[in-house]
């Protein structure tokens, strides 16, 4: 389109300007378009392509200011106005009638820099703790008109769109200004919402990149649609005061922690294994009087964070800010874990720093550059899962990731963080050959940029969001994962004993005759046990990839592999340590879990899978309500051997205590032949109740005990001044309590 000889030439823009314009290479718009005062008012210029005309109104009287003229490219128009003042434009597009489509909407090009330069300079330090309230799709109000802030980071990026149904995904539309100081571009589209869905058009190097998702979304749309969403920006109504204030005591080591990991996709669907999938509400009905009843302290969520691929069960990410559209809105899950508190249940969530996947729409080469990932394979691509390692010692995504952490525990009032796969993150060499990675700086294994973001996690954590608790997925011998940053450890709270899973596992596993030779599986995990502190994990990865069910690893036939499986789950609530146990293994699921289908509850109606579900219940409780059972779980001063080293009989048993509180006996036998007159030293002469017995009757067991208590005569025996004769039932073990 030509101008007119006559047309003001302050109107116009440099040819090579508008050429790029109108081919989306205009890297800086807010140099050509909007406002600019010149000597002679000031000149104002729009981009609309396919526009029939566009007027500027007055803003506060609708008012006509002037009629912009269509000059050099098609959807360019300009217009002088007498000064500098607020207007809006008047669109006219094409439509159904003889006007078209009116469009009455403020001009994004008319605002001046929106981000403060402290948010830059804390985002360019990793400092910026609020990445959730400040970047990505912010609903909010500017000069009192409503509209969506977007920013992002792409330092590398020639250009940046923000692209949606609202612009016809026209990345010509919305170009970004760049705050060159942190490599932050950011827009303002006045007279948008929530619940607009967008992504981000990015011109980098090598030409136009496949559209991005927002790396800071606070919503996405459901699988396996991949744009983000913008949220809605009303707070929720949290109700969970007095939970908060309890938190920090509910969770110390002190406490029962005892947890139940779940994948919410596949716990429980509306019409079974093909059904649909519960959204959070609907969940939180189902779930949560489960827990409850069940005597769980905490749910454990695998990575509820929105992620392309569902068979990663999560843990293969691309939102570190939304929670899954799967299941709902965000307020849908802020509801669930508001109502998880109601009924005092605490929410750990699954978080993955360690590796994103490579799917187009995210975070690859996001600006054309790597810039979340390593750009040497040797540093950045994870072989075992095909994914992509971030980057952690460039400062930007440090602080990402560290405000992904603290936007789930503040915004979301989560109470834990358990951290995948850990053991990747702190060596440079995991899973690696010589040859395949590259030394630190000092020419060692150790990953120094993810050991110092995890401690500055941890120390982060610990101060923002007192009484959060983070839990490590750390399977080598690191030391000090559990110790505090200040006295040289990673900061954790607690760690997840893999060593201990795998020992008794393998014993477990093997037909009782020949437990005999692996009897120091069973012992060894006491040599370290308070080396850190542990949390007790039957975890998901059990129970997968051909591994088998929990309740298929028990040797015998099918009585003897329940009777198995009761005792395991009976010696693993009686051991130091905290729990957790992945859904499925408390009834006792015969197939091996997918996460394709709900949970096989039709097997409850069987009496073994019943009766083993009446017993994890049971241990929850006695566990919960016996001091001596949790309160030392973390110290050495809470356990002491009776015997340990009864190898032929496969028997063991060993004392749990409490100061100021009376002791508990366990007593194990691992062989499918009773033990009568089975001589136990104990430190009180007196009545000892058998308070709980995985042979009972009620959990499916053959009721073999002793009468239910027992009277400890002051016969000296294992180092201690009294002993009870007890009747070991087969497969079993039982919990006794002093009563004196």
């Amino acid at each position: 389109m030509k101008a007119e000889p006559d047309i003001d030439q302050a109107l116009l823009l440099p040819p090579v300007a508008a050429t790029a314009l109108a081919a989306g290479y205009a890297g800086d718009p807010f140099a050509l378009l909007g406002p600019h005062t010149d000597a002679s008012g000031t000149v104002l210029r729009v981009f609309l392509p396919h526009a029939l005309a566009v007027e500027a109104l007055d803003r506060s009287t609708g008012a006509v200011l002037t009629t912009l003229r269509p000059l050099q490219v098609p959807g360019l128009f300009a217009g002088r106005l007498s000064h500098m003042q607020p207007y809006r434009l008047r669109i006219r597009w094409p439509g159904v009638g003889r006007e078209g489509t009116v469009q009455e909407v403020e001009d994004p090009y008319s605002y001046a820099p929106l981000l403060g330069e402290l948010d830059l300079h804390l985002f360019a330090e990793g400092k910026h703790y609020e990445l959730g309230r400040v970047f990505g799709a912010q609903v909010m109000q500017i000069d009192a008109v409503p509209g969506v802030r977007f920013a992002v980071w792409a330092p590398n990026a020639r250009r940046v769109s923000v692209v949606g149904n609202f612009n016809g995904w026209d990345g010509r539309r919305h170009p970004m200004r760049l705050r060159h100081t942190a490599g932050v571009w950011e827009l303002f589209i006045p007279r948008l919402g929530a619940g607009e869905t967008y992504k981000y058009e990015i011109l980098g190097s090598q030409g136009v990149l496949p559209l991005k998702a927002d790396p800071v979304a606070l919503a996405t749309e459901a699988p396996p649609r991949t744009a983000s969403v913008v949220a809605d920006a009303a707070p929720f109504a949290w109700t969970d005061g007095e939970w908060m204030r309890q938190r920090a005591a509910r969770q110390s080591v002190h406490a029962p922690l005892s947890i139940y990991e779940v994948h919410a996709a596949s716990w429980m669907r509306d019409g079974g294994d093909d059904g649909r999938i519960y959204n959070w509400r609907e969940l939180a009905q189902k779930l949560i009087p489960y827990v409850r009843e069940m005597g769980f302290t905490h749910v454990e969520l695998l990575p509820i964070m929105e992620h392309p691929f569902g068979g990663s069960w999560g843990y293969q990410p691309l939102s570190q800010f939304a929670p899954s559209g799967r299941f709902g809105s965000p307020a849908d899950f802020a509801a669930f874990v508001d109502a998880c508190h109601d009924a005092d249940i605490g929410v750990v969530l699954d978080w993955v720093p360690a590796h994103f996947p490579t799917d187009a729409h995210g975070l690859v080469q996001f600006d054309g550059t790597h810039l979340y990932e390593h750009g040497d394979p040797r540093e950045g691509f994870h072989q075992d899962w095909n994914t992509l390692i971030y980057n952690l010692g460039r400062r930007e995504v440090h602080g990402w990731m560290l405000a992904s952490a603290l936007h789930w525990l503040e915004h979301f009032h989560i109470d834990g963080l358990r951290v995948d796969a850990v053991a990747s993150m702190l060596y440079r060499d995991y899973s690696r050959k010589a040859g395949e990675w590259v030394p630190n700086k000092y020419g060692g294994r150790e990953n120094l940029e993810s050991i110092d973001f995890l401690r500055h996690l941890n120390d982060v954590i610990a101060t923002r969001v007192p009484g959060a608790m983070t839990l490590a997925e750390e399977s080598t011998a690191w030391p000090g994962v559990s110790k505090p940053t200040r006295e040289g450890g990673l900061g954790f709270n607690y760690k997840w004993n893999m060593g201990w899973m795998h020992d008794t596992l393998h014993y477990i596993e093997r037909d009782p005759v020949y437990r005999r030779f692996d009897h120091d599986l069973m012992t060894f995990g006491l040599i370290y046990a308070w080396s850190e502190n542990f949390v007790l994990p039957i975890s998901h990865d059990e129970v997968v990839h051909g591994k088998g069910s929990l309740i298929a690893k028990m040797p015998g036939d099918r009585w003897q592999k329940f009777a198995n499986l009761r005792a395991y789950l009976t010696f693993m609530w009686t051991h130091p340590g905290k729990k957790l146990l992945f859904m499925g293994c408390e009834f006792g699921q015969q197939r091996e879990w997918s996460h394709d289908r709900q949970l096989d509850w039709f097997q409850l109606d069987d009496p073994l899978n019943r009766g083993a579900q009446y017993l994890l219940r049971d241990l929850n409780r006695l566990y919960a309500r016996t001091k001596a059972l949790h309160f030392g779980d973390c110290e050495p001063a809470g356990f002491r051997w009776i015997v340990g080293d009864d190898r032929a009989n496969s028997v063991f048993a060993y004392l749990r205590l409490a100061h100021d509180a009376p002791p508990a006996l366990v007593a194990c036998n691992l062989t499918p032949v009773p033990r009568y007159q089975y001589r136990v030293g104990v430190p009180h002469a007196g009545r000892w109740v058998e308070t709980l017995n995985s042979d009972a009757g009620i959990y499916g067991g053959a009721n073999l005990g002793n009468g239910g208590a027992l009277v400890a005569q002051a016969i000296p025996s294992h180092g201690l001044p009294a002993s009870l004769e007890l009747t070991l039932p087969p497969l079993a073990v039982l919990v006794l309590m002093y009563e004196g």
